[in-house]
């Protein structure tokens, strides 16, 4: 059984396991289980990669992108995402909306992130406000610049369209809104431009304040790897089974 490669199609959904047990080949297994069943299947230097990436991952900070209609962007706001620690992912899209196709990929970045997809901007928020998260979303109209958002805490950060910016009815669910400052006659950044720059300074602000980026404990790091095990093979439930008997 070969590991997958860092080149498979954009947006592949695979599952993301976010507590224990897994439930893989009709068996319900530990993260420690998953990881000693496949984990140590990989190359040292891949097992220690995966384990200092899930040391350094961060899941106080989610994207959430709203009606993006070039995959190229979605892409590229992914790789920024994960490339700063950042791996929870909401996408809300419109079931109608007609999609620019990408002329870019994520470059594997998006088998490495948790992504939840809704239809919907008030079943996003929902979810987000019920796991403690503040909401804030990226809007030309607001005077409150970046610097004034507290990235100590759980926040999310929505991110609008091309053309319109974040719905209203997104303004209308979030608490509260910002804007990166712009000095030039540019009216207003790329969206991957301000994805990558609010990742940015989310980041460093998390360092200068924290000392750190990264919040997983332990248990958290764990099924992490677990995930991360699981998406480095083609078929990894069929590997589990012939593993089990």
């Amino acid at each position: 059984m070969s590991e997958a490669t860092d080149h498979e199609k954009s947006f592949v959904q695979q599952a993301f396991f976010m507590e224990e047990p897994f439930t893989l080949a009709g068996h319900k297994l530990s993260a420690e289980k998953v990881w000693e069943l496949l984990g140590t299947r990989l190359t040292a230097s891949r097992q220690q990669k995966i384990k200092q990436v899930c040391k350094n991952r961060c899941q106080s900070l989610v994207p959430v992108l709203e009606g993006i209609y070039d995959r190229g962007n979605v892409s590229a706001v992914m790789r920024s995402a994960e490339a700063f620690g950042f791996y929870r992912f909401h996408i809300v899209e419109n079931p109608k909306a007609r999609f620019k196709a990408a002329n870019r990929v994520t470059q594997g970045a998006d088998k490495w992130l948790q992504i939840e997809k809704f239809n919907r901007p008030s079943k996003s928020i929902g979810l987000l406000k019920t796991q403690g998260y503040k909401i804030y979303a990226t809007y030309l109209g607001s005077n409150v610049p970046i610097q004034e958002v507290d990235f100590t805490q759980k926040v999310a950060v929505v991110f609008g369209n091309e053309k319109d910016g974040v719905s209203s009815e997104m303004l209308e669910q979030v608490d509260g809104s910002f804007i990166l400052p712009m000095h030039g006659f540019a009216q207003s950044f790329n969206i991957s431009v301000a994805a990558a720059l609010t990742f940015s300074y989310a980041y460093w602000e998390r360092v200068r304040r924290l000392r750190r980026c990264a919040d997983l404990d332990k248990k958290e790091q764990a099924i992490l790897m677990a995930n991360y095990a699981l998406h480095s093979f083609d078929s990894p439930e069929r590997l589990i089974k012939e593993l089990l008997k």
